[in-house]
């Protein structure tokens, strides 16, 4: 339950939403919960451990649970540094129609972060921050 304060323009976002609420070089949070793998945070379901160790490494395998119920963006944290994955798996989000993102970890943390709480269907496949 929300309590409207006057003058407050932040979104008001259910407690139970899964949010990034912290970051390391080898890990992330997600509200309480430290993980120390990648992951993928979709329909507020959370999938660790979860992909590759480099960006390079993506293959659209790792992504197939995302293709179930299709989110309008997805985040791609590709670690330390904004990078692409293979042209693979970018043309098999195109050819779904599903739009995406890359860029570093710590970036899409806090992105993430803000298209939920404009109410946007977005899921997030995150490298560690640290992740080369």
């Amino acid at each position: 339950m929300s309590t409207y304060i006057p003058g407050d323009i932040s979104p008001q976002i259910d407690a139970e939403t899964r949010l990034f609420t912290g970051y390391g070089t080898s890990w992330l949070r997600i509200n309480q919960m430290r993980y120390e793998s990648g992951l993928i945070l979709h329909e507020g379901e959370v999938i660790a451990p979860w992909g590759p160790q480099r960006i390079e490494e993506l293959r659209t395998s790792h992504l197939e649970i995302i293709f179930e119920n299709q989110p309008s963006v997805l985040l791609i944290g590709t670690g330390r540094l904004t990078c692409f994955p293979p042209l693979e798996v970018l043309n098999l989000l195109r050819d779904n129609n599903i739009g995406f993102e890359c860029m570093d970890s710590r970036s899409a943390a806090r992105t993430y972060n803000i298209l939920i709480g404009e109410g946007r269907p977005v899921s997030a496949a995150m490298l560690l921050p640290g992740a080369e």
